[in-house]
């Protein structure tokens, strides 16, 4: 990021958007810094407040947003975004390179779970459970199906999270390596089993449950505890507890 000009800035937001990881708040943009993310350009219409907030919740970035936001007129950036975050700041960052992802989740010995998505439907659930994977400490987190793990309204639910880990959407075939353990009301009680450190946790889609094909390719299926005549779990619930069951960062 470098310092421009209010009126450069927003020229460049709109030149930059197509393409771009839209940071929505001040959390995204915070936890973006931390893992790496390549943020091209931050504004804000207050500025004072945003440091003011890095001063309460991230010290360790209060110099990098100093020297890198851009203070805006609250009418220019009502104009760029269709609802202003509350704490008044937008970013713009580079997705974080599939190559990266691909190498990342394939790497061995791997020492944290892959989360597997088949088939999402509800883009805030996705990033609900990218900022859970990234909580926890998980490798990566997997979606098939034709949704974008890196919608604009799915980032914005993981709150900057997605370059804390591998968010890829992959094919069947093109899984990392490991154990597939896919959770489904049939399975073994989670609680019998010791989930290895290398698994694959494959979790279905809200509505329909797990593919036939992603069910049938499963090592082994596992259910979560549930009162009888109770449906089923949110879906990030459901990966809380398994990832949870799992054992989570040291």
């Amino acid at each position: 990021m470098n310092d421009v000009d209010p009126a450069s800035a927003v020229r460049l937001w709109h030149e930059s958007t197509p393409g771009a990881v839209v940071l929505d708040g001040f959390h995204a943009l915070k936890h973006a810094l931390r893992f790496g993310a390549d943020v091209r350009l931050a504004l804000t219409s207050d500025k004072e407040s945003v440091l003011a907030l890095a001063a309460e919740l991230a010290d360790d970035l209060t110099g990098t947003l100093r020297r890198s936001v851009v203070e805006v007129p609250a009418d220019a950036l009502r104009q760029l975004v269709p609802k202003v975050h509350p704490t008044r700041v937008m970013a713009l960052a580079v997705r974080r390179g599939r190559a990266d992802n691909l190498a990342e989740l394939a790497a061995a010995p791997r020492r944290s779970p892959v989360v597997v998505l088949d088939n999402p439907r509800n883009l805030g659930n996705v990033g609900a459970v990218v900022r859970l994977a990234a909580g926890f400490g998980a490798t990566g987190v997997v979606t098939t199906g034709d949704l974008d793990p890196w919608h604009p309204n799915a980032v914005r639910a993981g709150a900057g999270l997605h370059f804390a880990t591998a968010v890829e959407p992959l094919a069947l075939d093109a899984f990392p390596p490991g154990p597939l353990y896919a959770l489904d009301p049939e399975g073994d009680d989670i609680r019998s089993v010791t989930v290895p450190d290398d698994a694959l946790l494959a979790f279905g889609s809200e509505r329909h449950g797990l593919s036939p094909e992603l069910r049938e390719r499963a090592d082994a299926l596992l259910a979560l505890p549930m009162r009888p005549q109770v449906s089923s779990y949110n879906l990030a619930t459901s990966v809380a507890m398994t990832l949870f069951h799992w054992g989570g960062p040291n």
